[in-house]
């Protein structure tokens, strides 16, 4: 497997037999914790930002090896988006499950604009609808932290 076939499927998690997206996403959540719990959150934010410039440019490369417009096996798109979501959280498990359940449902149901973003061509498709998942989620659940909620 070449370099950006490893880091778009994330080293081959995206080959899953079921639910490749969301077994991504529980390998995120923990991931991001650790990375929280070390540098803060503005550091969980930066490394998103950065799997999401990495994340698209493997991506843009997978989709033209495989002729497949968002090829399930590539999930590094929800690492980034996780990770996003996630860095809005404060930490602790109710937040995290929360921005967890909440990325989870956006990605899959993909209301709007979430589906009209999927439709970007190549890696840029593949990656800015999980991006904006993960920027809504985390949207959502900073409302929610702020209102003591979680």
């Amino acid at each position: 497997m070449n370099l950006s076939a490893s880091i778009a499927t994330l080293f081959g998690i995206g080959r899953a037999p079921y639910a490749p997206g969301t077994v991504a996403s529980i390998v995120a959540v923990p991931l991001a914790l650790g990375i929280a719990m070390w540098g803060g959150r503005v550091t969980l934010l930066v490394a998103a930002i950065f799997v999401t410039a990495v994340g698209g440019w493997a991506s843009e490369h997978y989709v033209r090896e495989t002729g497949r417009a968002d090829p399930s096996e590539c999930v590094v798109d929800e690492l980034a988006g996780q990770w996003l979501a996630v860095s809005f959280a404060p930490l602790g498990v109710l937040a995290y499950a929360l921005a967890f359940a909440l990325f989870r449902l956006l990605d899959i149901f993909k209301p709007w604009p979430i589906r009209a973003v999927e439709k970007l061509p190549g890696g840029l498709g593949v990656m800015t609808d999980d991006v904006l998942a993960g920027l809504l989620a985390g949207l959502v659940v900073a409302a929610f932290a702020h209102a003591g909620l979680v």
